[in-house]
């Protein structure tokens, strides 16, 4: 067992946080005020364009926020078919909900919402950042464990943490589930898991991950293998119970997979077939792809991290066993195997195995130097971002 952290090293953490997306955002400010967006914002925090507040509502933050403020209004049809679109089944409900009752602390006008939201995604950026050196002391020392919530504060596409998207409420459920069940708390652990599932429909894919570690760290005793299969069957509430919600408003209780497709998402394909293409792109004619198709640049940022990710895939199964390396291969299956890239960055940036890994890196000069390219191409995915460029 490793030694208690200490308070000191806790308040480090967390205070390091809520610094760095304050920075992050004092960034995002600059650049909108000093480059010209790609397009107007569709959507702003007061009516009226505002240069520091409106990047946190740019793109799937406009759908958390209608969510939060009316609800479903289920309107069959689709995403095109008007004010209660049939698109909103396709976000989980876990992250508007938390977001409407923060909202109240800000009053009740359309920014308080956005407000709720903020407040909502940089409190579990700063309590994942605390979990996630918590797990990783379970396998690292202390200086890797924090160099691994350092690595995950800026990976290229973490600047979604501190946007009103579900990806730091989302990141610390799942880091608070590994942990209880790496501990042996699994009521805790499957009540976490069913948090994930609300959160996001990536959030059952928690369930196979969960279920290797339960069947490897269960104590012959009956006791606690029934608390072990009670946390996993608490994994699949979340999903459960808002599919109940949806077949009571829609009438399918799977509405919102049906709703995920209408977006374009067909997952189920073959993962690795989106990868070879574009890497055979870069590999053939790099200089015209990039420079003639549209979403060639967003495409291979988000395509490259997709690969980089499934190669280390069997590194973090050797280094850290089958439960953190099944947790990757499903969360890198799903976005993959719909053909498409889009999202593949932020899907990533919750992929914390992958950052423990780089965090035992022995060599000082590899180490830094990936801090440096990540630090680079945060700032890079963060202004992209800001200036409404198709990073969703």
């Amino acid at each position: 067992m490793h030694p208690r952290p200490s308070t000191r090293i806790v308040v480090r953490i967390a205070l390091s946080a809520i610094a760095f997306r304050i920075i992050s955002a004092v960034l995002a400010f600059l650049v909108n005020l000093t480059f010209r967006p790609a397009q107007p914002a569709p959507v702003t925090m007061f009516g009226v364009p505002s240069p520091f507040w409106d990047p946190f509502t740019r793109f799937d933050a406009g759908w958390y926020y209608q969510i939060a403020r009316y609800g479903y209004l289920f309107v069959p049809g689709g995403p095109s078919a008007g004010v209660g679109k049939a698109g909103k089944i396709a976000y989980f409900p876990l992250y508007p909900l938390l977001m409407r009752y923060a909202g109240r602390l800000f009053g009740h006008g359309a920014a308080a919402v956005y407000f709720g939201g903020i407040l909502v995604s940089w409190t579990a950026f700063t309590a994942a950042m605390v979990a996630l050196f918590f797990l990783a002391r379970l396998d690292l020392p202390r200086v890797r464990a924090e160099r691994s919530a350092l690595l995950t504060a800026i990976f290229p596409f973490s600047f979604f943490f501190g946007m009103v998207y579900t990806e730091s409420l989302f990141l610390l459920v799942t880091v608070l589930a590994f942990y209880a069940f790496r501990t042996r708390r699994w009521v805790l652990g499957g009540i976490c898991g069913g948090l994930a599932s609300a959160t996001r429909v990536n959030g059952i894919l928690l369930l196979p991950a969960l279920a290797w570690i339960a069947w490897r760290n269960a104590e012959a005793t009956a006791r606690d293998r029934v608390l072990a299969v009670i946390g996993l069957v608490l994994v699949t509430g979340g999903i459960g119970l808002y599919s109940l919600y949806v077949y009571q408003i829609s009438g399918n209780p799977l509405e919102w997979a049906s709703s995920i497709s209408r977006w374009g998402y067909y997952p189920g394909g073959l993962p690795w077939l989106a990868p070879v293409h574009l890497v055979a792109r870069l590999a053939t004619h790099p200089y015209l792809y990039l420079t003639t198709d549209r979403m060639a640049v967003f495409d291979t940022l988000y395509g490259i991290t997709g690969v980089l990710f499934a190669v280390a895939v069997p590194f973090v199964w050797y280094r850290f066993g089958a439960g953190y390396g099944l947790f990757m291969l499903a969360n890198l299956w799903l976005p993959l195997s719909s053909g498409v890239f889009e999202g593949v960055g932020r899907y990533c940036s919750v992929l914390f195995p992958c950052f423990l890994l780089l965090a035992t890196i022995r060599s000082r000069v590899i180490s830094n130097a990936i801090v440096v390219v990540f630090a680079l191409f945060y700032t890079l995915g963060l202004a992209l971002f800001t200036m409404t460029q198709p990073l969703f």
